[in-house]
């Protein structure tokens, strides 16, 4: 069993999100599905915990209450190797509700903040060439969705 497991708050459509998730990314699935049982708080029909895989890393979702709400102080990281991916999920996860907003991070439908982002992107940041650094920093700040060409550009002065 994985030691640290991120647990995502939920207030209801733990189905909805399950399935979503699933879908994203290859070795991704549903482990484990725990109901309310009759002393409640919720219904025995209702979903308490849920356990899925995200490219094979574990996560649970948490059918709590309105209590706590997602927010970008904590958002889930998606290392893309090709614009393509990063333009599938990003397609993927700001349509029915989801939302962009600055240098490849997104919120979902259910609210969850995301990173859609690229280790390309990360190479440049670490290079040594402090001005290409800088020109990819505000290349990238002024972009929703990553454009791995434009930061490529950027890199290289052009």
């Amino acid at each position: 069993m994985q030691r640290i497991v991120t647990h995502l708050w939920f207030d209801g459509q733990i189905e909805e999100a399950l399935e979503f998730y699933t879908s994203l990314l290859p070795d991704s699935r549903v482990l484990e599905i725990i109901h309310y049982s009759e002393v409640g708080p919720g219904s025995p029909d209702e979903i308490m915990f849920a356990d899925f895989e995200l490219a094979g890393q574990r996560f649970t979702l948490v059918n709590g209450n309105t209590f706590f709400k997602p927010n970008a102080a904590m958002s889930l990281c998606i290392n893309c190797n090709s614009q393509a991916e990063i333009d599938r999920l990003w397609e993927m996860m700001t349509r029915d509700g989801g939302a962009e907003s600055v240098a490849g991070w997104l919120t979902d439908r259910f609210g969850v903040s995301w990173q859609i982002s690229s280790p390309r992107l990360h190479e440049m940041l670490a290079s040594d060439d402090a001005a290409a650094v800088e020109r990819v920093t505000k290349a990238f700040m002024t972009m929703a969705k990553l454009d791995l060409a434009a930061l490529e550009r950027a890199f290289r002065g052009e």
